[in-house]
Parts: structure tokens; C-alpha cells; sequence
């Protein structure tokens, strides 16, 4: 008797702790991966050295890299010459949208993810949002997502042909140390992930920014040693 196939599942993997996270929840959910990352003139494009690695570790049925640059229109410090912000306090951080914030990224994103997914037949897409330690984006929210899911099934022919769309957000109330502990159960290595916005030209973390100040406190939270590699001692 032949095994059904597992389901394919459209999963955006950016090469952060959190999208290797939810790739190995796929996995873990018995779904077929088909991977995604974007090249979009991001000043931290070390991540899709890292997105590549975390695929290759924890095994996809194809990894493609789009590339969309949204440098054309700027208006965040990670695709325009704005200074990131380093240092701020967790008042600054639970306050206000950061400059950090790409415009309409994650609708964007999840937007050419829902076309690749409708040409494999995948009614299923994954994507590491987290309404937690978001840094305030608005993309990051529950709202978000409920919203996408519905656009999905009013912009397809998928959808509008009946099947339903699931947009799995599986992190979106986990803390970053809680993140970090389902991935490590999981087999996740968080030593091939990378987080920081701002890398020295040899790919370290700065160990200053938004994303390297939670991600270095989740690891704390959780016990551990963060096993990525910072330019100055934020890690110790």
C-alpha cells in the first residue's frame, strides 16, 4: 500500500531564529516544506547565507530566493542609508513602530508566497511572525494574519474555488525564550541562524540592535548561551 504524500507547505524562511524555528514545526507537523526567502536589498543580507544553511540542516523540498528590492523605495533603516537603532531602552522598545519597520514587507511577502503556493497546490503557508518580541511592527499581529487568511480566499482561485487557506503563525504568542526552547526540542541549530540588522562586514552581530537585544535576552531567559557570533561581548 503506497504512503500518501505528505502535504507541501509554503514556509518564508529569512534565516532568523524564528523562521528556523517554524520550518522545523512544519517538518514536525508531518508537512512537506517548500522554502522561501527574499533578497530585498535588506542591509543584513548575511541572513540568506543563513537561510541556506537552515535548509540545508533541517531538510526542504526546494529553497528558492526571490529577489524584490525594496531599496527603490526605502523608507526603513534596513533597506536605506537611516542609522539603525542600538541600545534602546525596553520602554523605547514597547513603544511606538522602530524605523526598522519595512513597509508592507510581510504583505508582500506572504503575498508572493500564496502565488508559489497555489502553483504547487499547497493550501498552507508558515510564517515566523510574533506579537511578543515584535519591536512593534504591524505585520506581526494577529489582526494581520486573520486578515491575510481572508484576502487569500478572496484573491485565489483556490480560495474562491473552495478550498481554504491556512496561514500558520505558530509563534505569535511565544516568547523568545519559549520560541527558543520549542526549537531546540525540535533539533533546531540557532548557531546558523542569524538575527542582527546591522553585521560588521564579516556577517558578526552587533549585539546593539532591536533584533540582537531580544534575541540575546530570550537566550537568557532560557538558560542558554547564544551561540551566534557578536563583534563585541553582548553575548557573555
Amino acid at each position: 500500500m503506497t504512503s500518501a504524500r505528505p502535504r507541501p507547505a509554503v514556509v518564508l524562511v529569512s534565516g532568523g531564529l524564528d523562521s528556523a524555528t517554524i520550518l522545523a514545526i512544519a517538518r514536525a507537523e508531518g508537512f512537506e516544506p517548500y522554502a522561501i526567502s527574499f533578497d530585498y536589498g535588506q542591509r543584513h543580507r548575511f541572513e540568506l547565507e543563513a537561510a541556506n544553511r537552515v535548509c540545508q540542516s533541517l531538510g526542504v523540498k526546494r529553497h528558492i530566493v526571490v529577489p524584490l528590492d525594496l531599496r527603490a523605495f526605502g523608507g526603513s533603516a534596513l533597506t536605506a542609508d537611516i542609522d539603525v537603532p542600538k541600545d534602546r531602552s525596553d520602554e523605547q522598545l514597547a513603544t511606538g513602530i522602530p524605523i526598522t519597520y519595512v513597509p508592507a514587507r510581510n504583505t508582500i511577502f506572504l503575498s508572493v508566497a500564496l502565488g508559489w503556493a497555489e502553483v504547487l497546490g499547497a493550501s498552507d503557508l508558515f510564517i515566523g511572525v510574533n506579537a511578543v518580541d515584535y519591536s512593534g511592527y504591524p505585520d506581526c499581529r494577529p489582526e494581520f494574519i486573520a486578515a491575510f487568511r481572508q484576502l487569500a480566499r478572496l484573491a485565489t482561485k483556490t480560495g474562491v474555488e473552495g478550498t481554504p487557506w491556512h496561514v500558520h503563525a505558530p509563534l505569535i504568542t511565544l516568547s523568545k525564550a519559549d520560541i527558543i526552547r520549542r526549537g531546540l526540542s525540535l533539533g533546531v541549530d540557532y548557531g546558523l541562524t542569524h538575527s542582527c540588522y546591522d553585521p560588521d562586514p564579516q556577517g558578526r552581530s552587533c549585539g546593539h540592535c532591536d533584533s540582537c537585544q531580544l534575541r540575546l535576552r530570550g537566550f537568557a531567559e532560557a538558560g542558554l548561551t547564544d551561540p551566534a557570533l557578536y563583534v563585541t561581548s553582548a553575548a557573555s
